[in-house]
């Protein structure tokens, strides 16, 4: 995409749209409008001379305020930060509305490019099979990086659309309703408003995108679609409602209500397609079917009698349909019909595919009750002088759960509830709707036996077959190197191993991006992961266990995110590529999944980046032994850089009291506590890598992202592998992606925003080793890409981190002014803490993936 093309379908439009906001009929809104322009010049202006926040703020006070109260500069702050927000929204929607204008809808990695591709080099065949049993699963997590409320989004969705259409007056009506609609909830949001706000993309996004791309893909293959098998090609995950880790707001009565609200969702969609398909089907043999099934969905929906009870019972009584189409009427409208059909088989009475999750430690706990409810203290004493070979063996002998009312912690009571729901879900919605339970933080084979214990004591109740797939979660640097031995010793144990069989000797894996990387550091943590994908496929292998890897990832490229497609793209045969299976969050599914234009176009990316894997292997997705050391050596020197920041002196203090990260909790965005564990006391470990990584970017220094790349690669300079590296940059498409991502989170940091640290005593020299490794490894980076400035290679990416950057300038200088003067005080200012927390959403909004 040329540059001109982004500045005219974006750039310009913004400048043009923007200033409506100046005629809007609300009070003082003209003034501030006219203000705002002037601050952020004398914020750029102030930054370039190496001005502090207060000297920018105090200054432009003095000039345009003099006269004028405190109380009445805070207020117009306040008004400055409302008005960027819908600022940025504006510019969400009109580079949402100018998607397929800035990017190449049938170009490389869509599937219109591959399926030419493989029809030139006769690998049709191939394709099919591999299509056969592919798949790819996002799963929406109720992760609170979504800053919009509902009603908020449904603004942008007509926003867009009157863009689309250059409709001057309808953009002004909604201009205005945004400015009068409230972008804040007054409260915290329960997991099931959590769950509701993400059903809407699946009714308005997946529900459309899914079908689409499957009917486009078969009929370029000249396929039928009523012979297609795979129909869980594509499919979305569902967090909200199962998620437990660390949420006590998720209980076993809200796993079952978000169920609940999936099917009835699914079926007002599949009703709504009926009734306009039975407008064409008004034949003999067909019509009468399809009056049943328009009735059977509205008495599914609305009536206490359910008439279909399963997708198998819609199913069957489709296909009569259908059959009465083939043979009485020469298949008129027959694919409007076969498309429905697919639908239901895709999307069954469940939707989304639900997922339970739980901490390791709570299962431990969990099992330590169970043991004295049932055997005594004295058992217990016992138990815990057991090697981990015994314990396995005591848990795995054991024979029946204590009753309830036996179990005297209510957390533990309902945790065992929770695999009641996960029976009533699966006989409500199909075992499609949940069949797998996380464990996160999984540091042992007990951890996993523990949880398939209580699954077959509670959920199989003797029988021979559990439906339930257990999956580990690995986070740590140290889990991740013990997760390959871990499995190993899981795939020998015969009663876990039986029970793999039943499951078509299936094992999900799941690794976390965010919290490696906040255990371990940016290159260490992407290693880390690459390395124990290699080591557990091959483990996998070695015992016939097909094996499927679950991605952690946030928005950010500190979480795993960036670009996404070149980090699948780039797995080379080392790694089992049978599905990918990612999570997705917060802006994160708005910006990429959050219209079906967008929706389609990173589902294609996906979906051939998973699939070019295994037909074009190329040179650039293996790497050879001396590459492996080079990364090696560069994963070393940056985790021990990083493990150093880390234990500084003034590393826990100045999360504390110098980013916003206390005020993650107040910001009434997700349901789910700012940490695990109930300590007062900010303990690391226990912290959430989403405030984490969201403080670093709200102080716009992006630490997780890029902390440590600078270190490795000025040691592999000085020992004299400079080219060896460049050479590695030019012939890895991980390395690539890798540093690539780094560079995304370089370009939307801003460390003159917060130089006046340079003069606070307690934080000086911290604030210089982060400034020093953030100039240390742009200069290394471009050196190594042989660019002139980062994100060269990808001109769309930069210009939109820029205009973004821009707009919010005004509001990082608010929030840092704010922070400066009460570390200047010494003491909390209730009106700064306040202005701090709303300036927060601007930036985290703009930033699109910045927590």
């Amino acid at each position: 995409m040329s540059k001109n093309n982004y500045q005219n379908e974006v750039a310009k439009r913004f400048t043009i749209y923007n200033s409506l906001f100046l005629d809007l009929p609300f009070s003082d809104i003209h003034r501030t409008g006219t203000l705002l322009p002037i601050l952020s010049g004398k914020c750029q202006e102030g930054f370039d001379k190496q001005m502090t926040p207060q000297e920018i703020i105090s200054g432009f006070f003095t000039e345009l305020m003099a006269g004028n109260s405190e109380k009445e500069r805070h207020e117009l702050l306040f008004k400055m930060v409302q008005y960027v927000e819908r600022q940025v929204v504006l510019f969400d929607s009109i580079e949402d509305a100018a998607f397929d204008k800035i990017h190449d809808l049938k170009g490389k990695g869509t599937l219109q490019a591959l399926v030419a591709r493989v029809e030139n080099d006769r690998k049709k065949e191939e394709l099919v099979k591999k299509l056969g049993d592919f798949s790819v699963r996002l799963t929406l997590t109720a992760h609170p990086t979504q800053f919009y409320p509902g009603n908020v989004l449904g603004i942008i969705t007509d926003l867009e659309t009157a863009i689309k259409s250059n409709d001057l007056g309808n953009i002004n009506l909604l201009l205005q309703q945004l400015g009068k609609t409230p972008f804040i909830n007054k409260d915290k949001p329960s997991p099931l408003d959590e769950a509701v706000s993400l059903i809407w993309f699946l009714v308005n996004v997946f529900y459309v995108s899914i079908p689409d791309i499957l009917i486009r893909l078969l009929n370029m293959l000249d396929y039928p679609l009523k012979d297609w098998e795979n129909t869980g090609l594509l499919k979305v995950g569902f967090w909200p409602g199962g998620d437990r880790d660390g949420n006590p707001f998720v209980t076993h009565d809200v796993t079952v209500k978000v169920a609940e609200k999936l099917q009835k969702w699914i079926l007002r969609c599949y009703y709504r397609d009926v009734r306009k398909l039975r407008r064409r089907l008004t034949f003999k043999h067909v019509e009468p079917i399809m009056t049943k099934v328009e009735n059977g969905l509205f008495n599914s929906l609305f009536e206490d009698r359910s008439y279909y009870s399963s997708k198998e019972e819609l199913l069957f009584d489709l296909m009569e349909a259908r059959k009465g189409l083939v043979e009485y009427h020469d298949g008129l409208f027959l694919e409007q019909l076969d498309e429905f059909i697919i639908k239901v088989k895709i999307f069954g009475f469940h939707f989304a595919n639900m997922d339970v999750r739980q901490d390791s430690r709570k299962h431990d706990s969990l099992w330590e009750e169970i043991i004295t409810a049932t055997e005594g203290e004295d058992a217990l004493n016992a138990y815990h002088q057991l090697s981990e070979d015994e314990k396995i063996n005591f848990v795995l002998d054991f024979n029946t759960l204590p009753a309830l009312s036996s179990i005297s912690d209510e957390f533990h009571q309902e945790m065992l509830k929770s695999f009641d729901a996960i029976k009533t879900v699966q006989e409500k919605n199909g075992e499609d709707g949940l069949h797998r339970y996380i464990i996160s933080n999984c540091q042992s084979v007990l951890h996993v036996l523990e949880v398939f214990q209580l699954a077959r004591l509670s959920l199989a109740k003797g029988e021979e077959k559990l439906n339930l797939d257990i999956v580990p979660l690995f986070e740590t640097i140290d889990d991740l190197a013990e997760a390959p031995s871990i499995m190993e010793k899981l795939y020998q144990n015969p009663v876990y191993r039986k029970h793999l069989s039943n499951r078509k000797s299936k094992q999900t894996i799941m690794l976390g991006f965010s919290d490696g990387t906040k255990d371990g550091g940016y290159i260490r943590a992407n290693w880390s992961i690459l390395r124990a994908k290699e080591e557990l496929t091959q483990m996998s292998r070695k015992y016939d266990v097909n094996v499927v890897f679950f991605d952690g990832r946030g928005g950010p490229p500190a979480r795993g995110g960036g670009n996404m497609h070149n980090f699948y793209a780039s797995h080379g045969p080392d790694v089992e590529n049978k599905e990918i299976q990612v999570t997705i969050q917060g802006q994160t599914i708005s910006a990429n999944y959050g219209k079906p234009v967008s929706c389609s176009y990173n589902l294609e990316q996906l979906l051939c980046a998973g699939i070019e894997n295994e037909l074009y292997l190329s040179s650039d997705k293996t790497l050879n032994a001396y590459q492996r050391a080079l990364i090696d050596e560069m994963a070393d020197v940056s985790y021990q850089f990083y493990k150093d920041f880390k234990s500084h002196p003034q590393f826990l203090n100045y999360l504390e009291h110098v980013t916003p990260l206390k005020y993650f909790g107040k910001v009434n965005i997700g349901s789910r506590p700012l940490k695990r564990g109930k300590d007062s006391g900010l303990k690391f470990d226990d912290l959430r890598a989403i405030p984490f990584v969201g403080s670093w970017a709200q102080m716009k220094q992006n630490i997780p992202g890029f902390f440590g790349v600078g270190a490795a690669l000025e040691a592999l300079k000085k020992e004299g592998k400079m080219e060896a590296v460049k050479q590695l940059y030019q012939d890895s498409l991980f390395f690539r992606s890798l540093l690539g991502n780094s560079m995304q989170s370089l370009e939307k940091s801003f460390y003159e925003g917060t130089a006046y640290l340079k003069q606070n005593k307690q934080y000086a020299g911290f604030w210089k080793l982060m400034f020093e490794e953030y100039q240390r490894t742009i200069t290394l980076l471009l050196e190594v890409s042989g660019m002139g400035a980062l994100l060269e290679d990808n001109p769309t990416s930069k210009q939109s981190i820029a205009i973004r950057e821009k707009i919010v300038l005004p509001v990082i200088t608010i929030q840092q002014y704010a922070i400066q003067t009460m570390l200047e005080k010494g003491e909390d200012d209730p009106v700064l803490q306040k202005l701090i927390l709303r300036t927060m959403f601007a930036i985290i909004n703009a930033a699109r993936n910045a927590a």
